[in-house]
């Protein structure tokens, strides 16, 4: 069975945060989602390196060294 999104998997772990917020749930309910949480957040960190991965190298040069820069949405903003 393959891994949800990374889309779903943040929207799930939103949900959790909200309810863990509440405050209104037994020891056992809040346990049980704090820790589909804690998976749900190591599953999108593994999935954002992986991105991150992609990005790397889709950055190498022609002459095959590699151009590493951190991805930043302000350099996104400047080039428009």
């Amino acid at each position: 069975m393959p891994a949800p999104s990374f889309e779903n998997s943040l929207h799930r772990l939103e949900q959790i945060v909200k309810k863990l917020e509440a405050g209104d749930l037994a020891l056992d309910d809040a346990l049980k989602l704090f820790e589909e949480g804690i998976h749900l957040s190591q599953q999108c960190q593994k999935q954002l390196e992986e991105a991150e991965n992609k990005v790397e190298m889709l950055l190498k040069k022609a002459d095959g060294k590699l151009a590493t820069r951190k991805f930043s949405l302000d350099d996104d903003a400047e080039s428009r």
